[in-house]
């Protein structure tokens, strides 16, 4: 009965936002709220924008409306949006443009156009998206439409508006024939976009040239009303059903449009340059729509060099929507395909679909000619990692560097592909990296479009993520083992900082039991530093950067304690885990620990499990694992 209520509570809403009245009711609301005039490439923009923006570190700009569903393509977003749906909602030259959505297969072209006739559904529903049109009109036309071209120069100054485009052949029979001219009298109401209904969102998808007619974009005739109405040029005699009609005032999706026949592509060169088309014995009909395709690049270089297409060559801006570079992000993209499927009780591994990504994402980045930088250190990089020696801009140089960078490489559909078969196949609770990297390098056996040198280079970066879940499953364990002596690694770290206050005040340090006065502990410090890479050059910085950071922390009345330096953090850490190696290599491989020993795996191994995400069987998994590494 709870979801009865809730439908009930939905049809309600639904019909609130219904609203009907004449032409005169309408251009009162037109005076108080001119943007219900705006364009339907104005509606795109405002709806991406009013879902939300921010910034990264870098001041690159992310727009929350794609960043839900979309991971690692903001730096193709923010193009889009700027370059395209900005500057055509300000009504630039580039609004009379096909906008194609070029990229590899599975990069998030289709995605980014659901998105977007999804979004207009919604926001079609708020006060801001608000559409309205001519009741009766089939194509859902601007009631502005209504007032004739003398006057409109007035109007438009008047209402702080534009008026583009001319009535329908339908209205404009309705108008004289059913209200005698009196336009004040049409009646107006509001549309609620919907793709399923075919208001305001149309698709069309290439079939058979042969069968296909182009009646399927601009409508046909209605044979059993020419009797009627004798005429085929009589808009009663005409059905106004194809998807252009049909797309007016919203968005009209060309899906795969470089396999259509040329005769389809011709109707879109007066419809983006002039804003109109042609149907049946009539004039030319006006239409306000976003025309937006995608295609592969392979398709697209073959309609270029095409000379018969030179035409719609300038008619079309395209946009690179290439794959994701950032390993972090890859991740979400295969957390997001794995919960949509059944399969999503089946516990996976954590760091699992990391080392899975760290492969994809080599396979799809360049070798870079600048010195010093290799596939492993670029791709941390691009993943926000600071790695010694390089800057921030020195990431946007190698972006710069291949601009074609993501076009090409393993693309996700496989990678989950190989990712469902380890999650079928177990018959465990629960799979880990090694699963999906052997799934992935027997894909690779029986992939048809993979020649034996790509097949060489995929099973090197199979190679390489699993040297780097080998260090990432070492550290894990070294975090469980440093958790169970956390009480040893406060003590180190509070003797650290007592020897480095004492070097950077170039004091002496006191015995507590003798009261003798002691130079610093170098020895110390420097096995703790090395740890995460600090020189003998950077010691000074780094230890003074802790003692401001200590004394940043006083002056706020907070207490400096284990957990606010990441990177100390991370050498005590390390350093902890290095004097305790040898009981980590003997707790985790002896087949017959004694008391002590269980019960040292038994408090990691619960560390695993409540702290890191494991399940008992991963985390035992993943013990026997590291003490094998660490024995080799």
């Amino acid at each position: 009965m709870d979801i009865l209520k809730r439908i009930a509570e939905q049809r309600e809403r639904e019909e609130k936002l219904a609203w009907e009245g004449t032409f005169s009711d309408y251009l009162a609301l037109v005076r108080e709220r001119p943007e219900l005039s705006q364009t339907a490439h104005s509606r795109v923009y405002n709806m991406i924008a009013d879902g939300g923006v921010e910034k990264d570190a870098n001041g690159n700009t992310k727009y929350l409306f794609f960043s839900r569903e979309l991971f690692g393509l903001d730096r193709a977003i923010e193009r889009l949006v700027e370059e395209y749906f900005h500057s055509a909602a300000r009504r630039l030259d580039v609004r009379k443009r096909i906008l194609l959505l070029m990229g590899p297969v599975s990069g998030g072209k289709s995605t980014i156009v659901t998105l977007l006739k999804r979004g207009l559904e919604q926001y079609s529903r708020t006060d801001k998206g608000a559409v309205y049109a001519i009741k009766g009109c089939p194509m859902q036309e601007d009631p502005l439409h209504l007032i004739p071209p003398p006057l409109r120069a007035e109007v438009e100054q008047e209402l702080g508006v534009r008026i583009e485009g001319n009535l329908c052949p339908s209205c404009r029979l309705r108008v004289k024939e059913e209200y005698g001219g009196r336009i004040e009298d049409v009646p107006v109401y509001r549309v609620l976009l919907s793709e399923d209904d075919r208001l305001g969102i149309g698709t069309f998808s290439p079939s058979d040239p042969k069968s296909q007619d182009i009646a399927d974009l601009t409508g046909s005739i209605d044979f059993a009303t020419i009797t009627e109405y004798g005429s085929e040029s009589d808009p009663r005699a005409y059905r106004f059903d194809g998807e252009l009609n049909k797309a007016n005032r919203g968005l009209m999706e060309f899906q795969e449009m470089l396999k259509c026949d040329e005769k389809f592509l011709w109707n879109l060169l007066s419809l983006t340059q002039e804003g109109n088309f042609k149907a049946g014995r009539f004039a030319l009909i006006s239409a306000d729509e976003l025309v937006i395709a995608h295609s592969n690049e392979a398709e697209y270089k073959a309609f270029i060099s095409n000379k018969k297409n030179e035409a719609l060559h300038s008619r079309i801006i395209v946009m690179p929507v290439p794959y994701n570079l950032q390993v972090s992000q890859e991740e979400k993209i295969y957390e997001k395909l794995v919960k949509q499927s059944d399969l999503g009780h089946i516990h996976i591994a954590p760091h699992s679909l990391r080392a899975t990504a760290i492969f994809t994402i080599l396979t799809r980045l360049k070798d870079s000619k600048k010195q010093g930088i290799d596939l492993l250190k670029k791709m941390r990089l691009y993943d926000g990692e600071s790695v010694e020696g390089f800057k921030e801009a020195d990431v946007e140089e190698l972006h710069n560097e291949h601009l074609d960078e993501g076009m090409t490489g393993v693309d996700p559909r496989y990678v989950i592909n190989r990712i469902s078969s380890a999650l079928i196949r177990t018959e465990a609770p629960c799979i880990n990296a090694l699963n999906i990297l052997r799934a992935i390098k027997e894909g690779l056996d029986q992939h048809p479009s993979i020649n034996r040198e790509e097949r060489d280079r995929y099973l090197n970066f199979i190679s390489i993520a699993r040297k780097e879940y080998d260090e990432l499953a070492k550290k894990e364990v070294q975090k469980a083992f440093v958790y169970s002596y956390e009480e040893s690694a406060k003590t180190l770290m509070d003797n650290y900082l007592d020897n480095v206050e004492a070097y950077c005040n170039w004091s002496k340090m006191k015995d507590p039991i003798t009261g003798e006065e002691l130079e610093p502990d170098e020895k110390l410090m420097r096995s703790i530093e090395e740890q995460i890479g600090i020189s003998e050059n950077a010691k000074k910085a780094f230890r003074e950067e802790i003692l401001i950071r200590i004394s940043a922390y006083a002056r706020k009345g907070k207490k400096f304690d284990y957990n606010s330096h990441d990177r100390l953090r991370e050498a005590i850490q390390k350093k902890l885990f290095a004097d305790l190696k040898d009981v980590v290599k003997i707790t985790t491989s002896t087949k017959t620990p004694d008391e002590h020993q269980l019960k040292k795996v038994n408090e990691v191994t619960a560390t695993l499990i409540d702290e890191y995400g494991y399940c008992p069987t991963c985390a035992n998994e993943l013990l026997r694992y590291v003490g094998s590494l660490l024995n080799r």
